[in-house]
């Protein structure tokens, strides 16, 4: 039971018109401190997820402000999703299972052994 990492995720939902600068803002944004990897899946047609894993939950805390900042630059680009959620749909909470695959990047190597 891992209890120091801490998994954001939000759902967006975006204009059909303004998919390019979703992105391309997506691709801007800068990293807070504590932040361990960001992705950001599209899950379907305008609808994205971002899944960030923190160094622990009060890294998370502490880049709250600068993440609304950024969504406040990108809300007009968004569908709202109900009064309740407004543009996100968010979701976090602590690392229960941490597991890593053995596949390294292609041309890297796999625990020094392996070359794919």
């Amino acid at each position: 039971f891992c209890m120091s990492k801490f998994i954001s995720v939000v759902k967006f939902k975006v204009k059909p018109e303004e998919e390019n600068n979703f992105n391309e803002a997506m691709q801007r944004y800068n990293l807070p401190e504590g932040l361990i990897f960001r992705k950001l899946i599209k899950t379907g047609e305008y609808s994205y997820c971002s899944i960030i894993e923190w160094a622990n939950e009060a890294a998370l805390e502490n880049a709250r402000p600068h993440m609304i900042a950024f969504l406040d630059t990108i809300r007009n680009m968004l569908i709202e999703f109900s009064q309740e959620l407004g543009v996100t749909d968010p979701a976090s909470g602590p690392v229960v299972i941490d597991q890593s695959g053995l596949v390294a990047e292609p041309g890297k190597t796999i625990t020094g052994k392996l070359k794919l």
